[in-house]
């Protein structure tokens, strides 16, 4: 861990890579407000997480009023939808133990590939940075290392037992999914809010539906190609609602292109992941979810400890 005076330091390095990453954005997300350090300290590594107090854990499990689950995960296979250079391979290794009386027999799994960054994943606060600085001013040239990283690795983010709430921007444009490239607005997630009668609160898990999900089998050439997903400015007032984290059924969760400018790359992930230690949850299908008119619901997820690791598989699930 940096020494104060050495973080006192990256504090000035970070506001100058804040503004070099913005300089290209809309003039909303360069008056985000500061967001070195951390409000729970310097030394810490679990970020929004914090959140989730036993209060509320308490009281979103007074949502579950049915028992009824949805499973918010899609299937891992080889031949999922992958955005980018990224790989996922299962094999079964020959496992047979020695001859014995019982003729036991055995089958192990070998994985391969980027395992917390493809299929249902959440992403860690050691996914993405500013430049070389992360999320509460670590620098990534102290903490990275080939073998894992020493801060900021997803062992620190803990289970997820909170309120959720589904903001079905499909079902509020009236489409069955939303356009390639259409940017989700604040206007669009309040309106939705609206329409369903809820509002966000402190610790809740945000999930955006935009309906993208249907192609996951369909058409997984076009699922990870153009896609729906939130602009800066929509990105800015989730943070203001001080969710614990927030997920989506597309690849980034980001508009892909970036209508402002197409040269500045996923400032979704910095502004609620760098800056506001917000995590977030990609490739959820929440279609069985908005069928069942789930807007409001107990929300359960928990990473795997992969220890130095910048994200996790996760199959989530609602309760209602």
């Amino acid at each position: 861990m940096p020494a104060p005076a050495t973080r006192a330091s990256h504090s000035r390095h970070a506001a100058a890579s804040l503004l070099l990453a913005c300089a290209a954005a809309p003039a909303s997300a360069a008056e985000a407000p500061a967001w070195f350090p951390s409000e729970w300290g310097v030394q810490d590594q679990r970020g929004a997480a914090n959140r989730i107090t036993p209060e509320r854990t308490l009281a979103a499990l007074r949502l579950a009023k049915t028992g009824r689950i949805h499973s918010l995960a899609q299937p891992f296979r080889s031949d999922m939808p992958i955005w980018g250079g990224r790989s996922f391979q299962l094999t079964i290794p020959h496992a047979d133990e020695p001859p014995s009386k019982n003729a036991l027999t055995a089958n192990l799994d070998f994985v391969a590939g980027e395992l917390g960054q493809v299929g249902t994943q959440l992403d860690g606060l050691g996914h993405v940075g500013i430049g070389d600085l992360y999320y509460n001013g670590n620098d990534r040239r102290e903490f990275v290392r080939r073998n894992g990283l020493q801060r900021l690795g997803i062992e620190h983010a803990g289970p997820f037992v909170t309120r959720g709430v589904l903001v079905d921007v499909a079902a509020y444009k009236g489409v069955q999914r939303l356009p390639p490239g259409y940017e989700v607005t604040a206007a669009d997630l309040q309106g939705a809010l609206a329409r369903q009668k809820l509002s966000l609160r402190e610790g809740d898990t945000l999930l955006l539906r935009t309906g993208w999900a249907q192609l996951w089998k369909s058409d997984p050439a076009a699922y990870t190609g153009n896609a729906p997903g939130w602009g800066p400015q929509a990105c800015e007032w989730i943070v203001r609602q001080k969710p614990a984290a927030t997920g989506c059924d597309t690849y980034g969760c980001d508009v892909v292109p970036n209508p402002h400018d197409a040269a500045v790359l996923w400032p979704c992930h910095q502004i609620m992941g760098t800056q506001a230690g917000i995590y977030n949850i990609e490739n959820l299908d929440l279609e069985a979810l908005a069928a069942d008119g789930a807007h409001e619901f107990l929300f359960v997820m928990t990473p795997l400890p992969l220890v130095g690791a910048s994200g996790s598989p996760v199959a989530p699930i609602a309760i209602r």
